[in-house]
């Protein structure tokens, strides 16, 4: 029992027992370590899960109006596509799709497709549908593949905006309904809309019609300028697509509208296989921030090196870890501990050459009362020691060497051998 209950006092370490195992505590280690990474990186990449909310039109929506269904379509056609969340996607050299919304202010538009003329080829889907969240209750049998970003199509709409636009983007847009889908041709491709309501363009000299409806009006169309201009026969191609019921998820449910898509996307983009969608019109994204760059080179590097050192500095961590061990006190209390720890400080402090004269002092009066001498000296102890221990070396002689000591070592024997002739003397009084 005793043994059990050893006392710090007595120089033992007492050893807990742990309330976590190893593999407890890097299970913790690994998720939160992991956890805060993940953290990082979503907020660095502007992916913060707000995306639902937006009911725009853009490439990463499921709902009827989105184009989440064209980027799996191009995916699954060999395409490499990137969504944009900055405005810099805005300079690729590949081809640029873009979603304008309803609230696309015309002269900003105008100023990225006037940059583009110089950087790389564009799409344009314009947008046409007015969104809102599902009303009433999910059927239990759908409760499981209803997604938070479906959308009910409350009604088409006409952006004004479009016709807003400098002269060789200009389009006069309107909204048409009928009784039935409306037919389009076009692209060596033909076929019905997915809706009765159909959104068009009138002519335009600055166009060529791509696709059009039953009455010649046109859903989808090329910017191609006038003969002899620059934009003729310089600029990157331009490529606007009217009727977004040709390309979003809701118009890819039908073949012929799929190839339609592919047929368009393939002659804007020069036959290459790469695309990039553009998500900062319809407010995904669009600011840099510190995190963002800490994830993107040269700054990835730098970003790397820290976490293996915060890595290695955690498994370092983890190695030591065990229970804890109490250590026993270190200064205990009691005049002889005192004089030891007093001992200690000055042992370590390298100054015990400090302590000759007093210790010299010290002994002097020691010897002098023991061979009952009234005056303490030095001369006086030495012709008294002559004639009691005539073999000794005088007392004098002992003091110089303990006053001239400049080293531990010698501090030591000087005071030892001080401390020895006071013993004797001491013992031959006593006798």
């Amino acid at each position: 029992m005793s043994e059990a209950l050893a006392s710090p006092s007595q120089g033992s370490a007492v050893r807990t027992a742990s309330p976590f195992t190893r593999g407890s505590v890097l299970a913790i280690l690994v998720v939160g370590f992991s956890a805060f990474v993940a953290m990082l990186y979503f907020l660095g990449a502007g992916d913060t899960g707000g995306e639902s909310a937006n009911r725009n039109a853009h490439a990463s929506s499921n709902a009827l109006h989105g184009f989440a269904g064209l980027t799996r379509l191009l995916e699954a056609n060999g395409y490499n596509v990137e969504k944009s969340r900055e405005r810099s996607g805005l300079e690729t050299p590949d081809l640029l799709i873009l979603t304008p919304t309803r609230s696309t202010n015309p002269d900003d538009f105008a100023e990225i497709l006037e940059s583009r003329q110089y950087q790389g080829p564009t799409l344009v889907i314009l947008p046409k549908w007015i969104a809102a969240r599902p009303q009433g209750e999910v059927a239990e049998e759908d409760e499981e593949r209803v997604q938070d970003d479906w959308v009910q199509l409350i009604s088409p709409y006409s952006p004004e905006w479009a016709g807003e636009l400098p002269e060789l983007y200009s389009m006069n847009l309107s909204v048409e309904f009928k009784e039935q889908p409306a037919r389009w041709g076009g692209m060596r491709f033909a076929g019905q809309l997915p809706m009765n309501s159909i959104l068009s363009s009138e002519h335009n000299p600055n166009h060529e019609a791509l696709v059009i409806d039953d009455n010649g009006r046109r859903l989808a169309l090329n910017v191609i300028g006038q003969e002899g201009t620059y934009f003729y026969d310089e600029a990157h191609w331009l490529t606007i697509v009217v009727e977004p019921d040709l390309m979003n998820n809701h118009g890819l449910a039908d073949p012929a509208r799929a190839a339609l898509a592919l047929a368009l996307i393939e002659q804007a983009g020069y036959d290459e296989k790469r695309v990039t969608f553009d998500l900062t019109m319809v407010g995904i994204g669009g600011a840099t921030n510190l995190l963002t760059l800490a994830f993107r080179p040269p700054f990835l590097a730098a970003t790397l090196c820290l976490i293996l050192a915060t890595l290695i500095v955690g498994w370092r961590a983890f190695l030591r870890f065990g229970p804890v061990v109490a250590q026993s006190q270190e200064a205990r209390f009691g005049k002889t501990q005192l004089v030891t720890n007093g001992a200690g400080l000055i042992v370590r402090a390298g100054r015990l050459q400090l302590l000759a004269e007093p210790f010299a002092n010290l002994a002097q009066r020691k010897v002098a009362r023991a061979l009952g001498l009234s005056n303490p000296d030095a001369d006086a102890i030495d012709a008294a020691l002559a004639q009691r221990l005539p073999d000794e070396e005088p007392f004098s002689n002992r003091v110089d060497k303990l006053k001239s000591a400049s080293r531990a070592g010698e501090v030591l024997r000087a005071a030892q051998s001080l401390n020895n002739l006071a013993s004797k003397v001491t013992g031959i009084s006593k006798r």
